[in-house]
């Protein structure tokens, strides 16, 4: 039995850790869910298979509980775009030749260097060229010329 609460106590800690480094209020639930679990394990000397049936209805129980509120509050924020959102449509300078096949290709967008392909397959963008974002993919810009 106090194998199965240390193990709980273990599932408890993870996923405080987990809300911690993520504040998205996506674990929270599962943490209060084994700490309730662990507090029927002691008080009421529940087996494992009962245990886990505790875990899983009072991890259910509190989402069912919390979840329009969340949903209303996160509703209620205001949606703001990221900066990479903001990017793409804007026009950047190509800095360096931007071809896939050798892996080059560099553009200065708002005063910011960077690394950059071809929207199509195949397309060698010459140096100085103008060029549009059309997507950005993690730190690499994928533009088009624009003619």
């Amino acid at each position: 039995m106090e194998m199965e609460l240390f193990t709980w106590a273990v599932v408890f800690v993870l996923f405080v850790i987990a809300e911690a480094t993520t504040f998205q209020l996506v674990s929270i639930w599962f943490a209060l869910g084994a700490l309730v679990t662990i507090l029927c394990g002691i008080l009421f000397d529940i087996g494992f298979i009962a245990q886990i049936a505790v875990f899983t209805l009072s991890s259910g129980l509190f989402l069912a509980l919390t979840f329009p509120f969340l949903s209303k509050w996160r509703k209620s924020k205001k949606i703001v775009s990221t900066n990479a959102e903001l990017d793409v449509g804007e026009r950047a300078v190509v800095i360096e030749e931007i071809n896939e096949d050798i892996g080059s290709g560099r553009v200065t967008l708002k005063g910011v260097d960077w690394s950059a392909i071809p929207a199509s397959k195949g397309t060698v963008i010459p140096k100085d060229t103008i060029v549009t974002v059309e997507k950005v993919q993690g730190s690499k810009l994928i533009v088009a010329v624009k003619t």
